[in-house]
């Protein structure tokens, strides 16, 4: 799985998301969510994968764990890099989730990788206590989903920047902290509130980076991408 930061693929059909990768002169990490994948089913990851692309299936399965086990077997048939669900479904759904996984991964494959998403990067710490009574910090909050999910052998979470390095802390270098809302300094934050640069985000503990607006919305993608990924790089 490439550590180069993700793209996220936020089109509302194929064909946009094609035409957005056509300047692209090399293989990308890049992210289908539900926008894309409910638009064009299975086939997406397929051509994806098929023009040399890492993908993230970002689908945040949250369900009973007999229901995504089963989700996440047909899923392992796709051939995605990484796939993720909400630790908010517990322990039990996401040992489910990765055992369907591992069921539906061809003998001799590895599984995609599983990641758990802890708070939304859009969730700010008074929405939290407010509309789910989690009467805690975003950060003790973060932690502890991260803590769970880590107790059910998936590969790490999905966190804001801020949290990144305190889940290293306690989860590990080797455990998976893939930071959405990442924008350029004198980028707009859009529906995210808790955001940061790529260079904060590997300085602050981040192993992977979520970009969208911020390239996809450019007026020269290919550009503003390679300016994200020298950032990244330059701070490993």
């Amino acid at each position: 799985m490439k550590n180069s930061p993700i793209i996220a693929l936020d089109f509302a059909n194929a064909s946009d998301a094609y035409q957005f990768l056509t300047p692209f002169d090399q293989s990308l990490f890049v992210k289908v969510g539900m926008e894309l994948y409910l638009q064009e089913g299975p086939s997406i990851v397929n051509r994806l994968k098929e023009m040399g692309h890492d993908v993230f299936l970002d689908l945040k399965l949250h369900d009973i764990p007999n229901t995504v086990g089963q989700a996440m077997k047909g899923l392992a048939r796709l051939g995605a890099d990484l796939v993720n669900v909400h630790a908010a479904g517990g322990a039990a759904m996401m040992i489910a989730a990765r055992e369907g996984l591992e069921a539906g991964t061809a003998a001799g494959n590895n599984r995609p990788s599983i990641i758990a998403v802890t708070q939304l990067t859009s969730t700010s710490e008074s929405q939290m206590q407010q509309e789910q009574l989690i009467q805690r910090t975003i950060d003790e909050s973060v932690v502890h989903y991260a803590e769970l999910t880590k107790t059910a052998a998936l590969d790490g979470v999905v966190c804001s920047v801020l949290e990144a390095r305190k889940i290293k802390d306690a989860c590990g270098h080797e455990f998976l902290r893939v930071t959405p809302g990442i924008r350029l300094a004198e980028g707009e934050a859009h529906d995210q509130v808790r955001v940061a640069t790529p260079t904060n985000a590997r300085i602050l503990g981040s192993s992977h980076i979520v970009v969208g607006r911020a390239i996809t919305k450019a007026k020269n993608p290919v550009q503003v991408y390679e300016t994200i990924l020298k950032m990244w790089e330059e701070n490993a």
